[in-house]
């Protein structure tokens, strides 16, 4: 009977020298289940912040994507006043240069910004451009009619 008990102690002493490893190993098994766990939930909540700050951004980007469209809708009516009253002024101009003697219109004409002359000259009445032209000196003749050809027809962007 005491060999059986011994038997039945060294069995024991077998099996649990098997089995504490590996309840140990569970326990080490688990502690780095949990730490797993927690490091994801702290790179959840790194990540949720990150979220967040890139939508304050994203909003204060569009903040200024709408301001600056504002801005440059202002610009392209200032701009276009201006193209307004540029145009009103040269109208005025070609006027008074086809109510003006050829011959005085062609001394004036030629003495103006070349830019400017040409715009005149280009927006007035053809028989009249034609007359003041006939008696300007043919250098400047040639330069207005030259800048003339130059001009194309702006279409408007919208």
């Amino acid at each position: 009977m005491r060999k059986n008990i011994i038997g039945l102690l060294v069995l024991l002493l077998v099996i649990l020298s098997l089995t504490i490893p590996q309840v140990y190993g569970q326990e080490d098994s688990g502690k780095i289940i949990e730490q797993k766990r927690q490091e994801l939930a702290e790179k959840e909540v790194r990540l949720k912040k990150e979220e967040e700050r890139i939508k304050n951004i994203e909003k204060e980007v569009e903040a200024k994507i709408q301001k600056l469209n504002q801005l440059l809708g202002q610009i392209e009516i200032a701009l276009k006043k201006q193209t307004e009253v540029r145009s009103e002024r040269i109208e005025h101009l070609v006027k008074t240069f086809e109510a003006m003697p050829p011959e005085e219109a062609a001394v004036r004409l030629s003495s103006l910004e070349k830019s400017l002359a040409v715009q005149i000259i280009f927006k007035m009445n053809s028989k009249k451009a034609g007359s003041v032209m006939a008696v300007m000196e043919p250098k400047k003749v040639a330069e207005f009619t030259e800048s003339i050809s130059k001009i194309e027809k702006k279409i408007p962007t919208k």
